[in-house]
């Protein structure tokens, strides 16, 4: 059963008179002055997103015990929180992405950290996901247009699924399935013949991204668990990045650049991606994520020891080395144009 989109303005007015309270507020503390508003305090108890560790998700549940319904208001991290709470309570979750950033909305399991390390838990459908254009549009462009670096993926994706296949690697239970990756590849296509639009966060745009995003949210479930048709190589670095780091990211902004980077180190043309990328005006640049180059440099070595302790599936991050050659042709085909 999929949940109920609904699209729509002055959306989050209607979440008082129909949510069972008292309602646990997921969301993020400078977001919560433009909305609380709508959710009176007393029985919309909110809750500020500080951290994805497991621990103190624990703590978190066991605080809002009380709590009869789950709201999920803001960006990526704010919508996994939530899920993890619904999930872990039991209780009807609904969700109000605040920017189009990412899946999460739409996929059943949380992505929450473990001593660092990404892991996707749970299982939860909300009631409903709302998509109110007005507070999708208020939204600083970057946080929308990036959502898309989270569709473009499936670019290596299905690259690494092949190379997999092809060197031995694959995982019997996912065998490549060329039906998977056709209804992936549509998801994919149908953001780039809308790029204008959602370069422009335009109504258009704002259904073409949801759509999309719809597709990959569910697709890791519909699939049986598969990741392959949706993500890749281009994720082993962001993750990688993320450790390095010590950093959190705009989700498509390091998907996106290791998208590029990954269909470079397959031969994958990575022309395309970055033409791709250029049009929907995501900003992949290190600078404009407040990292250097040399970041990049020391995530693509960490890829393949990071891949290995987090048990992730074999893919360009693992299989290829990295050269100092392939280094400095990275660099060059990051910054040209920029």
């Amino acid at each position: 059963m999929r949940p109920e989109i609904i699209f729509g303005r002055n959306l989050l007015a209607e979440l008082a008179p129909t949510t069972n309270t008292p309602c646990v507020v997921v969301t993020m503390e400078d977001i919560w002055p433009l909305f609380s508003e709508h959710l009176p305090s007393d029985a919309f108890r909110p809750h500020f997103v500080t951290s994805l560790e497991k621990d103190a998700l624990e703590q978190l549940v066991a605080r809002h015990s009380d709590a009869v319904a789950v709201i999920g208001l803001g960006g990526g991290q704010a919508i996994d929180v939530a899920k993890y709470l619904a999930w872990r309570l039991d209780r009807p979750l609904f969700q109000v992405p605040t920017a189009l950033s990412v899946n999460a909305p739409f996929a059943h399991r949380a992505a929450i950290r473990v001593d660092g390390v990404v892991r996707y838990v749970g299982f939860v459908r909300p009631e409903a996901v709302y998509i109110d254009y007005d507070i999708i549009q208020q939204a600083p462009e970057i946080l929308n247009r990036t959502g898309v670096g989270d569709i473009f993926c499936y670019h290596t994706a299905h690259a690494d699924w092949r190379l997999a296949e092809s060197a031995g690697q694959l995982e019997p239970k996912w065998p490549v399935d060329e039906a998977m990756i056709a209804e992936a590849t549509a998801a994919m296509n149908s953001c780039l013949e809308a790029a204008a639009d959602i370069r422009s966060v335009s109504e258009h745009g704002i259904r073409t991204l949801v759509s999309a995003l719809q597709y990959g949210g569910e697709a890791f479930a519909k699939n049986g668990w598969n990741p392959r048709p949706i993500e890749g190589a281009e994720h082993t670095f962001f993750y990688a990045l993320e450790s390095v780091t010590a950093q959190h990211f705009l989700h498509g902004q390091p998907v996106g650049l290791g998208t590029i980077l990954m269909a470079l180190l397959q031969g994958n043309d990575p022309e395309w991606i970055k033409q791709a990328l250029d049009q929907c005006g995501v900003p992949y640049l290190p600078e404009q994520m407040g990292i250097a180059w040399d970041d990049c440099v020391a995530a693509l070595h960490a890829m393949k020891p990071y891949a290995e302790t987090a048990g992730l599936w074999y893919t360009a991050a693992t299989h290829y080395p990295i050269t100092d050659e392939f280094i400095e042709s990275a660099r060059e085909l990051v910054y040209r144009d920029a």
